[in-house]
Order: C-alpha cells, then structure tokens, then sequence
C-alpha cells in the first residue's frame, strides 16, 4: 500500500474516533498515529491532512453542505461525512496533490470503509467540490504551502504528472470510479 494512502486510512481512521467520541479525543491525534504508523512519511502525511481538516472544518462542512442537496452533513454515514472532509480539505488546500488523485483516494477510502455505493455518492459531491473550487487567499495558500513543505511526496502522486494521468495507468484509461469529470 502506497504511503500516501496509508495515511489517508490512518487520518480517516482518527476522525471517525473523533466525530463518535468527540472533541476532548482531538490532542490524542499524534499518540494515535504515532502508535499505528511506524514510517514517519506517512505518519506526517496522516497528521497533516488531520490538521488541516480540523484547521479548515468550519469551511468544508459549508462547502459540502452546499453542494450535497437533499444530504444534510449530520445525517451522512459518519465514515462518508470524514472521507468527504478529507477529500475536500486536499482539493481545497492541497495544491501540490492532483485533484483526480484526491477524489480517487476518496471513492477506495468510501468504497473499502462504508459501503459499495458510498464511492458513487463520494464522487458526486467531490466532483461537485471539485468543479466550484474557488482561489484560496494567499494567506491560506502561504498556510498550505507550509502544511506541504512538511510532508515530502512519495513517488506516484508528483504534481507535475499530466494532468489525467494516473501511476500506473496508462494515460486516458478508465476505470468504473474513475472521477465523472476525468470521462470528459
């Protein structure tokens, strides 16, 4: 399993503790990473997009909640609201990772930890996400840029690849979760 999604499935893992268990559970994150993850790659990947989820939750609770019609947030299965919020988080303010990587990351993440259809409902509203994405401020991309430098990439998910490409697939391939805006 790459690194990356490693830590997506560890970040994911912590903010489902954190939305049952409540806020009092938010300072244990690094305990909690540090005692499932022994690479520290991916252990500062996990950390950061939990940071910076929790950071930014106010922003992408609206920013879901206003492209999920009919869905109100508290009432989504609790992994679908955490995997959205991750998702949404990176396409927001991770200008360094692909947003067809995100989104894809998002739909195994839904499709491994909830259930089949979940991937179906996690691409609609991150495509959504996705297509609306308005420019951050420079002082949250300075903050992100910062958030970035800390986590070096591992190889297969360079911001630099054609756009559409995906590791290991060939360019222009499909596959049935493949993002809605990437068939175009």
């Amino acid at each position: 399993m790459k690194k990356r999604t490693k830590a997506r499935e560890l970040a994911l893992q912590y903010l489902y503790q954190l939305d049952l268990c409540g806020p009092e559970l938010a300072p244990r994150a690094l305990d909690f990473i540090h005692g499932e993850e022994g690479d520290d790659e991916t252990r500062r990947f996990a950390m950061r997009l939990i940071e910076g989820m929790l950071d930014n939750r106010a922003e992408i609770d609206r920013t879901v909640q206003a492209v999920a019609q009919n869905w109100n947030l508290a009432r989504m299965a609790v992994i679908d609201r955490n995997v959205l919020r991750l998702a949404t988080y990176e396409l927001l303010h991770c200008p360094d990772i692909p947003p067809k990587v995100a989104i894809n990351e998002a739909i195994e993440l839904g499709k491994r930890y909830s259930t089949q259809n979940s991937g179906a409902f996690i691409n609609g509203i991150l495509d959504k996400i996705m297509n609306r994405k308005p420019t951050l401020s420079a002082e949250a991309a300075a903050r992100d840029a910062a958030l970035a430098q800390r986590a070096p990439q591992p190889e297969g998910e360079s911001p630099d690849r054609p756009e559409g490409e995906s590791p290991g697939r060939p360019e222009g391939e499909e596959t049935p979760d493949s993002p809605r805006s990437a068939r175009t």
